[in-house]
């Protein structure tokens, strides 16, 4: 399903001809507006068949949910249809609400876009991907420039919003569209409804079933799970419009998905937080971004890897670290051991191993409540009614 109000859209970039009808009819586009065009417009791409939308797509919980050669939502196609990459890509849902990347008194990270913190902000994330060669593949910024101009409308728009003289630094031109882009991701209804059963829940508008309250109670008590340590932001349990990630990074041992670097031809570790671009602290080997858990149920295949199919095969994953039965020790999507860390320092055993092991009854409610954080949008996708 896509939003209605983007089902107009969709039908103008069909063309660059009937775009700049819509362009005539509504001028001045505002810049959200402008960032929506820009956000759904294939021309910023070389081959011209991928936009930001292609791999955060609002029919798929606005992640990827392609076939991508057989690797559905675990990594992502290039607009050359070939390249594959080697992370999820993650939901855009929320994604506004992030801090800006930085470092705490204690040392340790928070905050930023992609799972290694990489962009500082929204803005900065949605310079990356026209630029990367296995995403959108243009060459330079003066390429994307080049292709803006070609729409007259879109030189009005911008124009419009940053001065006459726009288009004469390319730097600040490309710039200009990131910050566009952004302010669509931040502007519009579709990335951050608040309207998931859960909202509904807190606004006395839908009643838990007994799985599902029971689910709620485990995630949030520390006494059973650990899985608000970091999953929760709000200071405390039921608060409204809770974010279900602290925007914390931390290793909690996902393997390596070797299948995956099979096929895409990767053959160094992931080193998460260290690969980072101001970051060579080894002691950030490993790291991770903490994902929001709205509309996980919609997102699948799991971690920055899509390593999992399953929601239900992640916390069983969380959940062989505190139980010593040999059942749980055993992946259930392939019946083996799970597999070892792919960067073994760092892990956050302290939270990993905080609570006690879990029986059947409490991880399908656990898998129960997640489900509740889906959008309404996303409803029937993840089986609900």
């Amino acid at each position: 399903m896509i939003p209605p109000f983007t089902l107009p859209l969709l039908l103008l970039l069909s063309s660059t001809t009937t775009t700049t009808t819509l362009a005539t009819e509504r001028e001045p586009l505002q810049l959200w507006e402008l960032g929506q065009l820009l956000y759904f417009d294939t021309n910023l791409s070389f081959n011209r068949t991928q936009s930001c939308a292609t791999c955060h797509a609002p029919a798929n919980g606005l992640a990827d949910g392609r076939d991508n050669a057989g690797w559905k939502g675990a990594a992502s196609l290039g607009d050359d249809g070939r390249s594959l990459g080697d992370r999820s890509a993650p939901t855009a849902s929320y994604a506004r609400f992030a801090p800006m990347f930085h470092q705490r008194s204690d040392g340790s990270y928070v905050g930023g876009q992609f799972w290694d913190g990489r962009a500082a902000d929204l803005t900065e994330q949605a310079e990356g991907p026209p630029l990367n060669p296995i995403e959108m593949g243009l060459p330079n910024k003066a390429t994307a420039i080049a292709r803006l101009q070609e729409n007259p409308h879109y030189i009005t728009a911008f124009k419009a919003h940053f001065g006459d003289e726009i288009f004469n630094d390319i730097d600040l031109a490309y710039h200009a569209m990131a910050t566009a882009i952004a302010d669509f991701e931040q502007q519009s209804p579709l990335f951050a409804p608040f309207d998931s059963k859960y909202d509904r829940y807190l606004r006395g508008e839908y009643q838990l079933t007994p799985e599902e309250d029971l689910g709620m109670t485990l995630f949030f008590s520390q006494q059973f799970t650990n899985c608000n340590l970091c999953h929760q932001l709000q200071p405390r349990p039921g608060a409204a419009q809770e974010l279900f990630t602290n925007y914390e990074y931390h290793n909690i041992g996902v393997p390596e998905n070797r299948p995956l670097r099979l096929a895409n031809g990767v053959t160094t570790l992931d080193q998460g937080l260290l690969n980072h671009p101001l970051i060579d602290d080894p002691a950030q080997a490993g790291k991770f971004k903490v994902p929001t858990l709205r509309n996980v149920a919609v997102t699948a295949p799991y971690m920055h890897n899509g390593i999992f199919k399953e929601l239900r095969t992640v916390v069983l994953f969380y959940n062989k670290y505190n139980s010593r039965s040999p059942e749980r020790q055993l992946n259930p999507e392939t019946g083996q051991p799970w597999q070892a860390p792919e960067i073994e320092a760092n892990l956050a055993l302290t939270e990993l191993e905080h609570g006690p092991a879990l029986k059947d009854r409490e991880i399908d409610a656990l898998v129960a409540f997640m489900r509740l954080l889906t959008d309404s949008l996303y409803e029937t996708d993840s089986g609900q009614q």
